[in-house]
């Protein structure tokens, strides 16, 4: 297969991937996501901000359900759908105004419910919310307080073209000229576990931070990746020998022919995007109804399928979502990330915060 057939199949869902038909333009809902009006808080409308893929409107696959879907079965209006890239588009987005619900990835949650920016859930009101995996609930929970509903999860793999060099070692990925890895702060989990750290890699010492960020800081000719694309065009074009990925790219890779293995670790990392309710709003019927939509398992299983995620749902393991659920394996076996220090100062340890972690980073990409 071509570079060019290499990229144009990259830059499609997995659903795509997976020979599905190339989806129809969605339609736009009833207000357009674009708009600068501000609906009637208490109207029967939601405003929602999340990732880009994470909500389609309209039908984007045969069978699927969305967010049109969702208005038709619960008279509930999208009036604004934010769609994002980057988590710190997100963050620009909520300083911005405020949205009823909002997807989430570990570093944005503690954040939010730090900033008070997201209530507390009430489970019972959630439809299917017991059907979620419990390990994944429990990372939006603080005590016995609930603030999230996991949606979709993923995790990381080290990974090498087999037919260019040999990956037996994690490190490797980090010291390469000729690697890419994923440009977030909480990369440098997946590089103290590369260097040998024991215990949580959300959770580092001075000495364990200052030793993976020397680890990254010994090469520093590298891609940081934000778009799967750039993974994919770099191994195709010859470009790159590693990688820090997920599976759903090294599944794409070899369904092109592309000789890619896994460097096998012990431990791996990963993360789990979650809807959060919005602290400013005052009547949050629609909200719970989302909530409720979010957490099926049919919902889940067309979200999983498009985006090439697992879901937090386990029924929704089955049809379309097989495939993904299938590379990913169960979510037990992740190490699952949080907003640096983690739990490190509720057990009367000193641990690196999160704003140590962004300003290293930032100095190391720029």
């Amino acid at each position: 297969m071509t570079t060019l057939a290499v990229l144009a199949l990259a830059a499609q869902p997995v659903a795509a991937a997976s020979a599905a038909p190339t989806p129809a333009p969605s339609p736009s809902p009833t207000a357009s996501p674009s708009s600068t009006a501000v609906p009637r808080k208490g109207d029967g409308t939601l405003q929602i901000l999340t990732f880009r893929g994470y909500t389609e409107y309209g039908s984007t696959s045969p069978g699927a359900r969305w967010a049109a879907d969702f208005e038709a079965d619960t008279g509930c209006r999208i009036a604004r759908l934010d769609q994002v890239q980057t988590r710190e588009e997100m963050t620009r987005r909520l300083a911005e105004r405020s949205y009823d619900v909002i997807s989430a990835g570990p570093d944005l949650v503690g954040s939010l419910i730090e900033g008070k920016q997201v209530r507390q859930l009430e489970p019972s009101k959630i439809d299917g919310y017991g059907e979620l995996s419990k390990k994944l609930r429990d990372l939006t929970a603080k005590g016995d307080k609930v603030y999230g509903v996991p949606y979709l999860w993923g995790a990381h793999e080290l990974i090498y073209d087999a037919s260019k060099v040999r990956g037996d070692r994690p490190e490797q990925v980090f010291t390469s000229p000729r690697a890419a890895i994923e440009d977030s702060p909480l990369t440098i989990a997946d590089v103290a576990l590369a260097g040998g750290v024991s215990g949580n890699p959300y959770e580092l010492t001075q000495t364990q931070f200052d030793a993976a960020m020397k680890l990254l800081e010994s090469q520093k000719d590298r891609v940081y990746w934000s778009d799967t694309l750039d993974l994919v065009k770099g191994f195709a074009t010859g470009k790159l020998d590693y990688a820090q990925a997920t599976p759903y790219v090294r599944m794409l890779l070899r369904t092109v022919g592309q000789p890619i293995k896994t460097i096998k670790t012990a431990r791996t990392t990963g993360w789990v995007d979650s809807w959060m309710l919005g602290a400013g709003v005052p009547d949050v019927d629609c909200a719970y109804r989302w909530l409720d939509w979010a957490a099926s398992a049919e919902t889940q299983r067309d979200a999983a399928a498009w985006m090439g995620l697992a879901p937090a749902n386990p029924k929704a393991c089955k049809g379309r979502a097989k495939r993904v659920c299938g590379a990913y394996g169960r979510p037990d076996r992740v190490t699952f990330a949080v907003r640096p220090p983690g739990d490190c100062r509720a057990q009367d340890r000193e641990c690196t915060d999160y704003a140590a972690w962004t300003k290293r980073w930032q100095e190391l990409v720029s």
